[in-house]
């Protein structure tokens, strides 16, 4: 059983929809104590990050999210708010990963949002990437990302390179959407969902 905590993001039908297409059972988490009774947590988002913090704050979710001992894996917003802060509204995020979350920095041929596919930078090896061929694509729609750190499975390049999965211990985040990005997409949740954290 996998908790789809709904943090109020746009993309919780999708991700829902791509769980339960490879045959997943899902139930949202809208409180504490609906976490208790599943194995798998995902915290899915898109938005920005003071209205993502705001909702999982009114919903009482951000102390048990903390202590939670189970799988997590954010996407999206729900990636970035695994990490410290966010530069977007100056908020401070659940803190389960160093780092803060900084704007994209537009450039020549650089446009933000970062919008589209891009491909993935394999970093270190992960359970996350089993069976997702070198050089794969993602689909990416977002305006902040966290940076490269010794957490990083893999990397993508937008203006600098960012973080696009990141894993630490039962800590896991995606910054792309897995419920658009095909097949590399529907293997990243299958392998969060096979890994063994014990």
């Amino acid at each position: 059983m996998v908790g789809l905590v709904d943090a109020g993001g746009a993309n919780l039908g999708s991700v829902r929809y791509a769980l339960e297409r490879i045959g997943v059972d899902v139930r949202l988490v809208r409180g504490a104590g609906e976490l208790e009774n599943v194995d798998r947590v995902i915290l899915p988002g898109v938005g920005a990050a003071a209205e993502g913090m705001g909702r999982l704050t009114r919903q009482g979710l951000v102390e048990p999210l903390r202590a939670l001992d189970k799988p997590l894996l954010g996407i999206c917003l729900g990636m970035q708010l695994l990490f410290e802060a966010s530069e977007e509204g100056n908020v401070d995020a659940l803190g389960l990963l160093p780092g803060v979350v900084r704007h994209l920095h537009p450039a020549v041929g650089i446009r933000v949002p970062h919008m589209g596919w891009n491909k993935l930078l394999a970093l270190r090896e992960s359970p996350l990437l089993d069976g997702i061929p070198a050089g794969s694509s993602a689909y990416f729609v977002h305006s902040y990302a966290a940076p490269v750190t010794s957490d990083t499975v893999a990397a993508c390049h937008h203006g600098g390179l960012f973080t696009a999965i990141v894993q630490r211990g039962h800590y896991c985040g995606a910054q792309f959407h897995p419920e658009r990005s095909a097949a590399a997409g529907d293997r990243l949740l299958r392998n969060f969902l096979a890994m063994d954290f014990s």
